[in-house]
């Protein structure tokens, strides 16, 4: 049995009534408004293909169907990517703004994250680039340039008040993903860490290098320790290195992804926001925890 999610993006909200009954019309099952005007479900939709048919009625209306299982619907424990997940930027393309080579750097992170360059020999190259950024400049980017993606704190502290475990495991950096993590509320967070030589970074990184498979790692590792069964975890990221991890938790999201995550992922979010994480979890509304 299964679930088809209807999300917008709660900021402009755009998922309206009519569209709901057209496509409750054509697949069957029961409606459920989850906050209305920007989640709604179908419960237990009949037609072969519900998915297909709520994408192809949608059409360019910025409206995220997903169709997820009802069985192990509440997940016990998140795994999230950090850059252009949880946070909005990329943080090493911001260290590189301030050298002014941002749009070079960019292009490397970019083919990267659409998996067309090794992710570790990548990272390496671009950290190189930014050799002897002081570490004053540094803290400055992170207090003023980092933001915290829409829905990243509700998500988290919602999960975590109905008992999940939540870990950011981030290809990104230490320096960026403890102070997320604590200001998101995670359990913990694992990244890459910068190397410096007195207050200078020595454009280098420490390995082992977090990445692809430290990650699905990481998820399998805390799933065993927590003993949850992966059917009951959630993996959500962007980039190619997320791409394991998502394919292995029991239900895989690709926010605002790269093609070849949202071509592979379970679940696919391109117009909501990390919000839409638990509606698909079939929180309602009211059960969000907003801190």
């Amino acid at each position: 049995m299964s679930v088809l999610c209807l999300i917008s993006n709660p900021a402009e909200p755009e998922l309206d009534v009519s569209l709901v009954a057209t496509i409750q019309h054509e697949v069957k099952g029961e409606i459920n408004w989850l906050n209305h005007g920007v989640c709604c479900e179908i419960i237990q939709p009949t037609a072969p293909d519900p998915l297909a048919t709520a994408r192809a009625l949608i059409g360019r209306s910025p409206v995220d169907a997903v169709l997820v299982p009802l069985a192990n619907r509440r997940k016990r424990l998140l795994v999230a990517d950090m850059d252009s997940t949880m946070i909005d930027q990329e943080c090493i393309d911001e260290l590189a703004d301030a050298v002014g080579i941002k749009g070079e750097v960019a292009a490397i992170t970019e083919r990267a994250m659409r998996g067309e360059l090794d992710f570790a020999a990548a990272l390496r190259t671009r950290v190189g680039l930014i050799k002897g950024l002081n570490r004053k400049v540094i803290e400055e980017i992170r207090r003023e340039r980092i933001t915290l993606a829409p829905g990243s704190r509700t998500l988290i502290q919602t999960m975590k008040t109905h008992g999940a475990v939540t870990s950011l495991v981030s290809g990104g950096f230490t320096f960026f993903a403890e102070w997320i993590g604590k200001r998101l509320g995670f359990d913990e967070w694992v990244a890459n860490t910068l190397e410096f030589d007195g207050d200078v970074l020595s454009g280098t990184v420490a390995e082992p290098i977090v990445g692809r498979e430290m990650k699905v790692e990481r998820l399998e590792a805390l799933a065993a320790e927590h003993q949850i069964p992966l059917a009951q975890t959630m993996a959500v990221g962007d980039g190619a290195n997320d791409l394991d991890m998502i394919r292995a938790a029991g239900l895989g999201v690709a926010l605002h992804a790269k093609p070849i995550v949202s071509e592979q992922a379970a679940a696919r979010i391109d117009h909501g926001d990390l919000t839409a994480l638990l509606y698909l979890q079939g929180y309602a509304e009211e059960e969000f925890v907003r801190q």
